[in-house]
């Protein structure tokens, strides 16, 4: 998703108006409920929030130049990986074992065998089409946040096959670009 992202994808940014803003705030609080002691000072309601139009019907929501969120359509709002690094906890999690390492960093979707080989490790709660945080054996912060693409349960019976979507991943193009200016 974010593969070649650069600001020239950028279509537009607007500040949303209060109704918007509470919606979105809203959205990602029902999302994470992890984050509601936090949503004031991520996104104070004070302070104007952008919403950066993208390619391929992506958004962004900037709070300070800074991207804190994106989605895709009108899907779940999901945290870049600065936010993830910041307030590890938010996401659900899934391991992927040290063989898939270098294939996820470079963009590649998060197969089966990868989550269900020794080192990797699933989360039986998560349903599909949930983002998760996705993790490497042995490593401390995430290095990818994805979509799943088949529930928990059925990522470890089926054992083959794309189990997660890879939608954002360490040194990508928003990962790279730390403020819009």
């Amino acid at each position: 998703m974010f593969k070649k992202f650069s600001f020239e994808d950028i279509s537009a940014q607007n500040q949303v108006k209060a109704s918007v803003q509470r919606k979105i705030r809203q959205s990602i609080a029902d999302e994470y409920p992890g984050l509601e002691p936090l949503l004031d000072d991520l996104l104070p309601k004070k302070s104007p929030l952008i919403v950066a139009k993208c390619q391929n019907h992506l958004n962004l929501v900037v709070m300070n130049n800074v991207p804190l969120f994106f989605n895709v359509r009108d899907g779940p709002y999901m945290p870049t990986l600065r936010l993830l690094h910041q307030y590890p906890d938010i996401m659900k999690k899934f391991q992927v074992d040290r063989g898939a390492i270098k294939f996820v960093l470079a963009g590649a979707n998060i197969m089966c065998p990868g989550l269900t080989s020794p080192g990797g490790a699933l989360n039986d709660e998560v349903l599909e089409e949930t983002p998760v945080a996705i993790m490497a054996e042995g490593k401390e912060h995430a290095l990818a946040i994805g979509f799943t693409k088949l529930p928990a349960k059925d990522i470890r019976t089926v054992n083959k096959g794309i189990g997660v979507d890879n939608m954002h991943y360490l040194n990508d193009g928003l990962w790279k670009m730390e403020r819009l200016e």
